[in-house]
């Protein structure tokens, strides 16, 4: 068994065996692998700003385990185990990994090591920890059980989060009209305008940044990175789908939703130009809608901002689909949660990021 870096040679190799964990599985669909492509062959933005180092553990000639370390300049405490798949439970070639990951901390001076992260937040977190016989929803993780034990065995902590699903089929209004009227004089929502789309995903950095620089795992944007990350979904979603909103002309928080796009994806193929016909074609064949995320800036907080976000994209989504589901909440985030268990019938599936705090002979 052996730990291999990833050179120009083993690319192509590396990202066919992360796909070859999603494709052809009734499951799963592989909607990362662009962003996992263009990390590896240097090419995203996020290149930039992040030391990278794919790794592969191969036995017999065949690859069995893969990440990526990363080390993001904005967030110098932590070394990432990223894009993590394994195509069977070695414990001796998450070993290899392990060994080169609190290496790769030393060499930049991190003292912890996260799992799951796929570089931010907003491209990823966390494994999936129930739900296993569940078709995986865009965006969110899936991934055999046997993972969790990789990390509990070598002593990380989890970090437990959770999603949420609604059935939207019976819901005639969210707000009371009253209380729709009295928001109104504050605040108005707007659907973003993507014939600016720079000067959009400008404002959708700078509200993130001002709204979860407390949040654990993240780290500021950089304003080319959500432009890279909005311009590869612009042939997918809508206007609609970003939601800003604004208290006398300000934009002071957003919304992002879109449609499950995994229910019209064949189990063969990438998201891609496929995708989007296909989407053109059968969007009324998908029946869920996600909220993906939703940040309001401190000043604004408890003031009815979220309230007016979610009533308008009720408006956008009433007889179009009949469930909602969340992305992932913190377990400990007892605010969001709160939104959570107001609005939603029931938890929909757990997910485990995983932090492990490097002792000194490390350090």
């Amino acid at each position: 068994m052996e730990l291999i870096n990833v050179t120009a040679k083993d690319r192509k190799k590396f990202v066919s065996f992360y796909k070859s964990q999603y494709l052809n599985n009734p499951l799963k669909r592989d909607s990362m692998s662009g962003l996992l492509r263009g990390l590896v062959y240097g090419t995203s933005e996020l290149c930039r700003s992040v030391d990278l180092e794919p790794l592969m553990v191969m036995d017999n000639d065949k690859i069995i385990m893969i990440c990526i370390l990363a080390f993001a300049y904005r967030m110098q405490d932590f070394v990432q185990i990223g894009f993590f798949e394994a195509a069977e439970p070695s414990h001796e070639a998450f070993g290899l990994i392990m060994d080169r990951a609190e290496q790769f901390a030393y060499e930049k001076g991190a003292y912890k090591i996260s799992a799951s992260l796929n570089i931010h937040v907003n491209y990823g977190l966390g494994f999936l920890a129930s739900g296993y016989d569940k078709m995986q929803s865009f965006g969110m993780a899936h991934n055999p059980e046997f993972y969790h034990e990789f990390f509990t065995k070598n002593n990380f902590e989890a970090i437990e989060m959770v999603s949420y699903k609604k059935d939207m089929r019976n819901t005639d209004k969210l707000l009371s009209d009253e209380t729709v009227d009295r928001l109104n004089k504050t605040y108005t929502v707007r659907a973003a305008d993507f014939g600016n789309l720079k000067s959009e995903a400008e404002i959708y950095t700078d509200i993130n940044n001002s709204s979860f620089r407390e949040h654990l795992f993240y780290y500021p944007r950089k304003k080319e990175e959500d432009y890279e990350l909005f311009k590869d979904l612009r042939f997918l979603i809508k206007p609609e789908n970003l939601l800003f909103v604004e208290k006398e002309g300000r934009p002071v928080g957003f919304m992002l939703w879109y449609p499950d796009f995994n229910q019209i994806m064949k189990s063969n193929e990438t998201v891609g130009l496929k995708t989007v016909i296909r989407n053109r074609l059968f969007s009324h064949k998908i029946d869920t809608f996600k909220i993906v995320e939703m940040g309001v800036i401190p000043g604004e907080r408890n003031r009815g901002a979220i309230l007016c976000l979610f009533n308008h994209c009720f408006k956008c989504i009433k007889g179009k689909y009949d469930y909602m589901e969340s992305g992932w909440i913190l377990s400990d985030n007892f605010k969001s949660k709160s939104f959570g268990i107001k609005w939603a019938d029931c938890e929909s599936k757990s997910y485990k990021a995983y932090v492990k705090v490097l002792s000194d002979e490390y350090i």
